[in-house]
């Protein structure tokens, strides 16, 4: 019986799990531009400590795992949390968003290890944009990732694309006909408002505009859904890839939502706009049990609020960083 049902009925089975603040990129949406006060080591969760909250998760219904940053790869053996993570009993998808910079050389080891999905971040198919929007020159680093996934046979690879309005959004079609040959499924994301990320309603590019001008040109089919699924997905008739829309701001999906997340530094966060946490990584280190530990895992359910507010709200809201929080 799944012990993660909130006081909405919303059962959660999907746990997010930053493993490091840091990034080697520095995407404008993403990343304050004045960058971030990353967290000491010792004051980030080790190894152990995530395997161990993680397996009172799984205990409590928890199936599927993924974990973000920052950018996961930073992070030093991460290879060896896979292979701890993998291994809980009741995990049926450990999966992974990486923005691929450091992939190539990784996807061999991290399939090994047990890791059946990836989420890789790519906003843009131009060299010289893809620089403009995370201030480093790394494009043909991620592009050498994205094929050296595909040559390992993960489950499932997906290429997430924030869409800025007046930034990558003339790039939809670009993106769509690049997964015509491949099997990959394109998520094109609605630009959201984060702590001094410089939002603004201009920018957001949203479903309804997104998929009109995929259907200027595609034919696309529903996917059917499944519970718990915030993407609307669809295939693309004639392509081998599909096509899926994360609608936060203009069609929220909150009413189905079954994720949590933990943080780096060890705190959960029961929605990603919603500010308070409950913080693990103190009391854990004070020695606290494993059943006071689903003690505060229920606490932070609990307060999951019923949905998010206007993006308006959001934008002048008091919340973490992206990069602090975890995608």
């Amino acid at each position: 019986m799944n012990q993660l049902v909130d006081r909405f009925g919303r059962e959660h089975t999907y746990l997010r799990i930053s493993v490091t603040d840091r990034c080697n990129l520095r995407c404008v949406y993403c990343m304050p531009p004045e960058g971030i006060d990353v967290r000491r080591k010792d004051l980030i969760l080790s190894f152990e400590e995530i395997q161990r909250i993680a397996h009172v998760f799984c205990q409590m219904g928890i199936t599927k795992i993924r974990l973000t940053g920052g950018e996961p790869l930073v992070r030093k053996d991460l290879v060896t949390l896979i292979g701890q993570l993998s291994a809980l009993p009741g995990i049926k998808a450990l999966a992974m968003t990486t923005n691929a910079v450091l992939l190539k050389d990784k996807a061999r080891a991290l399939r090994a290890a047990g890791l059946s999905a990836l989420n890789i971040s790519l906003d843009s198919l131009n060299k010289e944009r893809f620089k403009a929007i995370t201030l480093r020159d790394d494009w043909d680093n991620v592009m050498a990732g994205i094929y050296a996934s595909l040559a390992e046979g993960f489950d499932s690879i997906k290429l997430n694309v924030v869409v800025i309005n007046g930034t990558n959004a003339d790039e939809i079609l670009d993106f769509v006909e690049f997964v015509k040959d491949k099997d990959v499924n394109v998520r094109f994301i609605e630009y959201m408002p984060f702590k001094d990320n410089h939002w603004q309603a201009a920018g957001v590019f949203s479903y309804a505009d997104m998929k009109r001008t995929i259907e200027e040109k595609y034919t696309l089919v529903p996917r059917f859904a499944s519970k718990g699924d915030v993407a609307k997905d669809f295939y693309i008739k004639g392509h081998s890839g599909t096509v899926s829309f994360i609608t936060s701001m203009t069609d929220s999906f909150c009413g189905s939502c079954n994720r949590l997340r933990l943080t780096a530094d060890g705190s959960i966060k029961s929605c990603l706009f919603f500010a308070p946490e409950i913080h693990l990584r103190d009391v854990l280190r004070a020695g606290i049990t494993d059943d006071e530990l689903r003690v505060l895992i229920r606490q932070a359910v609990a307060q999951k609020p019923e949905s998010h507010p206007p993006m308006e709200e959001l934008a002048a809201g008091d919340n973490r960083a992206m990069v602090e929080i975890g995608g």
